[in-house]
């Protein structure tokens, strides 16, 4: 199968880059007066590192919540004579003045600044510093780069009546600026005369002046020789600008495109217009329309339309205007036209909404610029996943990643790409996906549910995160992802569906961890978490999947976990679970998990004072007789009766029920099951059971855990006869056989126990020579 360059591991350069940003003090810096942070003296770095730094750390601060911003971290690149910066891309707000000012030493070779909109005119005088090597300038979206505060009365006091205004600066031009060739101004705000800004600029290659309106574009033609890519989106244009574009007679690539629901257009295209390019603009290899709408048809007859293989040959064109094409164009952008359902358009690369590579191409070609577009786009390819089997998963997974990452706080994007994404990652396509990639869609994920509290992503994101092994997957990222958990079930207004999906994925998350992970999540307010859930399903007096979750989720993050149990305990759980027996009585799978979790905290010695009252004890008691879930319910008040019986008769402080009568009931239920019952039960450890066997104090304690054992090893014998072994069950079992006052039936059930673990043994001994 064709691997993306993506999936390949990390290289040596990028896992280094991480690392160093991520430890900076350790690695390249130190701090001065405990603030600043400061280069060694000793460091001195190629512009190839450098620009990585520099270029990582923007994604990390963009991408990575965890990640701690640095206010003093561009001044590590001021002094060029031990960093070299060339090539840059700084976006939003991460960047403002003064880190631009701080490496303005550097021979900056190629700057992009996108959306960035903390920049003001100090950054334009910063700018200048630049011109004699800057080749590559972004300014796009950085709508406040020509403003500049002026302070009218010029005094302390005025300032206060009359505060800064915002100025527009009128006199910059691009004058000095002698190498530049490839500028993008697009989003420039209005009021800046784009002619007297460019025309210091003696060659440009490459321009665009996205979402501005010019309403003359005669300027253009000074750079007639020069000019190979122009970009005019959402530009309204008139003949005149059409006159204009087609003197410029080396374009490869024009985009004339638009956002056809962004306001009302009065040009339409037409066969002529298109035809003017095809005949003026020789050297076109990718042109863009998307968003236009035809004034009169420039398709070829629909029955010769329909003709032979699909081909890509400009003489079989179904659009008329490009037979006239010297060969197929690399890049053609019809998205949201009707051009793009056509079955001959010669072009290797089209864009638009007729299938899912041409939704692909679109998503891949306005990612960057365009994210009202490509969240239309994205919603293409959210029907294709959902409808039909995607053909190019990787790319399509790894476009969606690249958009939300990219346009972080957009909600269209977040809401439409994180759909996406549940469809892309399920488990039809599963075993197409690398743990790479798999981990890359976790962390926009996160990301998505940190940055929007809005119902619709939480939800999504929410589902999304079901589609992974969980605990295995999450791990990398455990803390986080239970952080954002509970920050959905705590909110005061709860979506029913979220909250149904997040308390799922709270109880996996806590199945089958180490104790250290339970622990750690016990202390963000898990179990509290669990317990205010319960008494709001119990005020409304209703037992569904929340109720049932919470309390196997509980159930999960006590095993073996005693500062959790305490918690429980503390946090006045037994009363809850008290009121739940009684206004549940006959909801068995809820029973199973409150005693599992029951069970839980009669493990732990320090506790079990706690559960040695009147009311417990008897409901115990009675829950010996259940028959809820098979023998689980019976199964887990034996169990928790066991423990307390285990630290012997002096602790039993009270007058009913006494001890041997429920001694006696627990002997009855105990005899009472079958022993091939299949459980609904999952040990990952026997030492609360084996604690049982070495003592005399209570001889049904020893039974109920020689009961267990050889119920568990007897139905699941590849699971737990090893687990017995190694925990050093079996001689435990011989010591009791030994003991006067262990019953009768106990040792005949040991010595079985001991048996089906030898047979195990011989059974899978390797005999292989």
């Amino acid at each position: 199968s064709l691997k993306m360059a993506s999936d390949s591991p990390e290289s040596l350069m990028t896992l280094c880059t991480d690392y160093c940003l991520r430890n900076l003090e350790g690695t390249l810096c130190y701090l001065l007066d405990n603030e600043t942070l400061r280069l060694h003296p000793d460091i001195f770095l190629p512009s190839e590192i450098c620009d990585k730094l520099v270029n990582e750390y923007v994604e990390l601060v963009k991408t990575d919540s965890i990640f701690e911003p640095h206010e003093s971290f561009f001044t590590l690149f001021s002094d060029p004579r031990s960093t070299r910066l060339a090539r840059i891309h700084l976006r939003e707000q991460i960047v403002q003045d003064q880190d631009l000012e701080a490496i303005r030493k550097q021979d900056l070779v190629e700057l992009y600044l996108t959306n960035c909109e903390k920049l003001t005119a100090k950054s334009l005088q910063t700018l200048v510093s630049f011109s004699h090597t800057l080749i590559s300038l972004s300014l796009f979206g950085c709508c406040n780069i020509f403003y500049e505060e002026e302070n009218p009365g010029g005094c302390e006091d005025d300032c206060l009546v009359n505060p800064t205004r915002q100025v527009l600066v009128k006199d910059f031009t691009f004058e000095g600026f002698s190498r530049l060739r490839f500028l993008n101004l697009g989003r420039l705000i209005e009021g800046v005369n784009v002619e007297t800004l460019l025309r210091p600029l003696a060659s440009l290659a490459a321009l665009d002046l996205s979402g501005i309106q010019l309403n003359d574009v005669g300027f253009l033609t000074q750079w007639k020789d020069s000019l190979v890519s122009l970009v005019l989106y959402n530009m309204d244009l008139s003949e005149e600008h059409i006159q204009v574009i087609a003197q410029l007679r080396k374009l490869r690539h024009l985009d004339i495109s638009r956002d056809h629901l962004s306001s009302y257009y009065k040009f339409k295209l037409t066969r002529r217009v298109l035809n003017l390019f095809v005949e003026n603009l020789v050297n076109l290899t990718s042109l863009d329309i998307s968003g236009h709408t035809m004034l009169e048809n420039c398709t070829i007859p629909s029955m010769e339309e329909k003709m032979g293989q699909t081909s890509i040959e400009p003489a079989k064109s179904s659009i008329a205007p490009f037979r006239g094409l010297k060969r197929p164009l690399q890049f053609l952008g019809l998205f949201e036209t009707s051009l793009c359902r056509l079955t001959h358009i010669p072009a290797y690369k089209v864009s638009g909404d007729k299938n899912e590579e041409q939704v692909l191409n679109a998503i891949e070609a306005y990612t960057e610029h365009r994210p009202e577009i490509t969240s239309r786009a994205i919603n293409l390819l959210f029907d294709i996943a959902r409808i039909e089997r995607c053909s190019q998963l990787l790319r399509a997974l790894q476009l969606v990643i690249t958009a939300l990452k990219c346009h972080k706080d957009d909600k269209n994007i977040q809401v439409t790409g994180s759909a996406a994404l549940f469809y892309l990652t399920n488990s039809e396509y599963r075993m197409e996906q690398s743990v790479k990639l798999r981990r890359q869609v976790i962390q926009v994920v996160l990301n998505g549910m940190e940055s929007y509290q809005e119902v619709t992503v939480q939800r999504n994101c929410c589902l999304t995160l079901c589609n992974f092994s969980i605990p295995e997957e999450l791990e990398f990222q455990y803390r986080r992802v239970n952080e954002l958990l509970l920050n959905i079930l705590n909110q005061s207004r709860q979506d029913e569906s979220i909250q149904r999906i997040a308390v799922h994925l709270c109880n996996a998350l806590v199945c089958q961890v180490d104790n250290d992970h339970k622990e750690a999540v016990g202390k963000m307010g898990f179990v509290m978490t669990m317990l205010k859930l319960i008494q709001k399903k119990l005020a409304d007096k209703t037992c569904d999947q929340v109720m049932e979750f919470s309390w196997s989720a509980l159930w999960n993050i006590t095993d073996e976990t005693p500062d959790n149990c305490e918690m429980f305990l503390n946090y006045s759980g037994m009363k809850l679970f008290l009121e739940c027996l009684k206004e549940f009585p006959e909801k068995q799978e809820l029973h199973r998990n409150m005693l599992g979790l029951l069970g839980n905290v009669a493990e732990v010695k320090e506790l079990r004072p706690q559960l040695m009252t009147s009311q417990f004890i008897s409901v115990f008691s009675n829950l010996l007789e259940s028959k809820a879930d098979g023998i689980e319910v019976s199964y887990n008040a034996c169990g928790v009766l066991s423990h307390i019986m285990f630290d012997g008769p002096e602790v039993w402080g009270i007058c009913e029920p006494h001890r041997e009568e429920v001694v006696k009931r627990m002997w009855a239920a105990i005899q009472s099951w079958d022993i091939n019952s299949r459980r609904n039960i999952n040990y990952r450890s026997f030492e609360p059971i084996l604690r049982l066997l070495p003592q005399g104090i209570s001889p049904v304690s020893q039974h109920w855990a020689t009961w267990a054992l050889y119920n568990l090893v007897s139905v699941y014998p590849d699971k737990y006869c090893p687990l017995l072994i190694k925990e050093g069950g079996i001689p435990l079992l011989k010591d009791m056989i030994k003991m006067a006052s262990a019953r009768q039936e106990t040792k005949e059930m040991a010595r079985k126990v001991i048996e089906h673990c030898s047979n195990f043994k011989e059974e899978n001994m390797d005999t292989s020579r």
